[in-house]
């Protein structure tokens, strides 16, 4: 018996322990996604719609940059969306003269 609320003990310091670090760290978590975002949609943007590459061609320009990020490609608007889980969001839209401009949101 007592062992066994040793162990609960310990799992529990270890789990207040653990939060304690994600809570410390999501703020820098949160800002390096929402950064690594707006890179990879500003970049693939600007690849599938000024240089006209496919998207699958894309995807590989910043594959190594910003890996953990997933894009998705809106046509009708020309628009791209850069996303990691949880943390971040960003869209980047391609307009005739200008370019890829990143979207508010």
């Amino acid at each position: 018996m007592a062992k066994r609320q040793t162990l609960i003990k310990g799992a529990g310091v270890i789990l207040v322990i653990l939060a304690a670090f994600v809570a410390w760290n999501w703020g820098a978590w949160r800002a390096k996604a929402q950064a690594g975002s707006a890179y990879a949609a500003r970049i693939t943007c600007s690849c599938r719609y000024v240089e006209g590459r496919t998207m699958d061609s894309c995807q590989g320009d910043v594959a190594l940059d910003a890996g953990a990020v997933s894009l998705t490609e809106i046509p009708e608007h020309q628009t791209i969306v850069g996303r990691v889980p949880l943390l971040g969001r960003a869209s980047a839209q391609y307009k005739a003269g200008y370019g890829c401009l990143m979207v508010k949101e």
